[in-house]
């Protein structure tokens, strides 16, 4: 996870949360931070291919961005995160970090790319950032 100051200009990361595939204590974890951080808005990364289709992960990221939504009445969005890990596993290797054995800070990384990416789009263009998520019930 990963969030941004007040003014919305610069995304810090903050913790990884671990996914609980059938239960809800990741939804719980995360609801408990969202309120810590009085958050506004959510924003969840869309896993494309390189060519901009569907991956295996892409229904999954959609099935937890409706789930977040539903749980934490907040609005939603997903946002494009096409090479954030890579990105994030080259800002590591460059500080001097293993990134092999850095995973939950690879995905601190990566979160904090993704949102810097959806801040610094919706300063550009004065539109948010992706596209919104209905609430759903998570399966």
């Amino acid at each position: 996870m990963a969030r941004s100051d007040a003014h919305g200009m610069l995304a810090t990361p903050v913790e990884t949360v671990s996914r609980d595939q059938g239960g809800h204590a990741d939804l719980d974890r995360i609801r408990v931070i969202v309120a810590e951080l009085d958050a506004v808005e959510i924003i969840v990364g869309l896993p494309l291919s390189m060519s901009g289709g569907s991956t295996a992960s892409t229904e999954d990221a959609r099935d937890f961005a409706g789930a977040l939504a539903t749980a934490l009445e907040l609005p939603v969005r997903m946002v494009d995160e096409r090479l954030s890990t890579v990105s994030a596993q080259s800002a590591l290797r460059a500080s001097g970090r293993k990134a092999k054995t850095q995973r939950p800070v690879i995905d601190q990384v990566a979160a904090t790319i993704i949102l810097q990416h959806a801040l610094d789009t919706e300063r550009s263009s004065g539109q948010p950032a992706g596209s919104p998520v209905a609430p759903s019930e998570r399966p």
